[in-house]
């Protein structure tokens, strides 16, 4: 028979994460939905017609910057030791 401890029945109930990691998962994981979002669209209906607007700097350029720092904020939100004291 094994003997549990107080100890290792309060270890065993923590969570991994704090409040303060889901938060900042939470907005990570909506700055990469927008980013996204933002890349949507600006394809034609008709395939024998071309719309430039799919190279536009919103799709080309904003949309995957805004997607990378989704995920630099998810890798922080990870990190993130909150019960570090300052």
């Amino acid at each position: 028979m094994i003997k549990t401890t107080d100890k290792s029945k309060k270890h065993a109930s923590e969570f991994v994460f704090k409040k303060k990691n889901y938060i900042m998962m939470g907005i990570g994981l909506g700055v990469i939905a927008l980013g996204f979002i933002l890349m949507a669209g600006g394809g034609s209906d008709d395939p024998n017609y071309f719309n430039p607007d799919i190279y536009n700097f919103r799709r080309i350029r904003l949309a995957p910057t805004i997607v990378l720092i989704g995920f630099v904020i998810e890798a922080y939100a990870i990190l993130l030791n909150p019960s570090k004291k300052k």
